[in-house]
């Protein structure tokens, strides 16, 4: 008989324990996110949300549909929060959740939340979390158009 039983790899990046970061069919919550980024010592918590709009390129959306090799987008969240610490050294918390699934227009792909002392490295750190996010996680969606067609593309290759 083969054993099916698997044991989890350890992630290659450890966690701070302060930070959240997570992938979820389940929707996202702004209340969630901003209470898991706060803490004592913020002077700043810098949120942000990506949403899914009613039109790309002035093509109308229908919806989107998002997929992402987890494990591995995972590590590169790890890696994010670990860079910022680095490099924004009195960074309280990190907060990144994305979400798969079908999402409707108006609907929240993304939230990133930052908490720090001051409110200048709060706004970097957290734009710089996104951006890395957006290029660097093996996250794709697929454009579903009003017209019936539909594009995958990897949100690497996505607008700002």
């Amino acid at each position: 008989m083969v054993n099916l039983n698997i044991t989890p790899i350890p992630s290659l990046i450890p966690s701070h324990p302060q930070d959240s970061l997570k992938m979820t069919f389940a929707p996202l919550s702004l209340d969630e996110v901003y209470g898991l980024a706060d803490d004592p010592a913020n002077g700043a918590i810098v949120v942000m949300s990506g949403t899914v709009r009613q039109q790309t390129d002035g093509k109308p959306v229908h919806y989107l549909e998002y997929q992402a090799y987890e494990p591995m987008a995972l590590e590169i969240f790890r890696q994010i929060a670990v860079n910022i610490r680095q490099e924004w050294s009195d960074t309280n918390r990190v907060v990144i959740h994305h979400r798969t699934g079908k999402l409707n227009i108006g609907e929240i792909s993304v939230l990133v939340a930052v908490g720090c002392p001051h409110r200048g490295e709060a706004f970097a750190a957290c734009r710089y979390a996104i951006d890395t996010l957006k290029h660097n996680a093996p996250i794709w969606k697929k454009e579903h158009w009003k017209d019936g067609s539909s594009t995958w593309v990897s949100i690497g290759n996505c607008q700002e």
